[in-house]
């Protein structure tokens, strides 16, 4: 199975070109690359957000008198879960 070449992109695009108009195409590139951007920026949130989880939990903790030094988060979350049941 071969490639596909520039001339099949070119008729591929010009097709297209006289399915949607000229205008529907640079709505459609608008909103693809919008679509890429957000998704670019939600992957690159993702460390910081959990970082930020885990600094509400562990204050959360200290809130309730827990001792959070030398402790992941699991152990914070277990004496947490042990505290209020």
């Amino acid at each position: 199975m071969a490639l596909i070449g520039w001339p099949e992109l070119i008729l591929v695009a010009f097709i297209i070109l006289l399915l949607f108009g000229a205008s529907r195409i640079k709505d459609l590139t608008r909103a693809l690359g919008e679509g890429v951007r957000e998704f670019r920026k939600a992957t690159s949130e993702s460390p910081n957000k959990e970082e930020e989880e885990n600094e509400s939990i562990i204050e959360a903790a200290k809130k309730m008198g827990i001792e959070t030094e030398g402790k992941d988060i699991k152990q914070i979350l277990k004496e947490m879960n042990e505290r209020v049941t």
